[in-house]
């Protein structure tokens, strides 16, 4: 779990309230860029004040610049959802009202 806990140390700066982040290597296996030990590709759902007015690529840029060298040495392939807080619970409310029993 070193590339992961470091992720999530370098994104601390960003100041998130939500911070969900998934390996997906297995998923990959085999594929170029898998590493056999894993952590080489993620899931990143993160919600900060940050990204207030921000645009999607606005973030991206953002969370790139949080993680620098590791996208070229440790991470192949990142998927992120940055959100502001108040996007995340406009989607926690839509999802609630179709999907009540949840």
């Amino acid at each position: 779990m070193r590339v992961a806990n470091e992720i999530r140390a370098r994104l601390a700066r960003l100041e998130p309230q939500r911070l969900e982040l998934v390996d997906d290597s297995a998923r990959h296996a085999g594929h170029t860029g898998a590493r056999p030990e894993g952590e080489s590709h993620f899931r990143l759902l993160i919600v900060a004040d940050a990204f207030n007015g921000r645009s999607r690529i606005e973030r991206q840029r953002m969370v790139y610049g949080a993680l620098g060298d590791l996208l070229r040495t440790d991470v192949h392939a990142l998927s992120i959802t940055a959100l502001s807080p108040a996007e995340a619970a406009g989607r926690a409310s839509s999802r609630q009202r179709r999907h009540p029993d949840r």
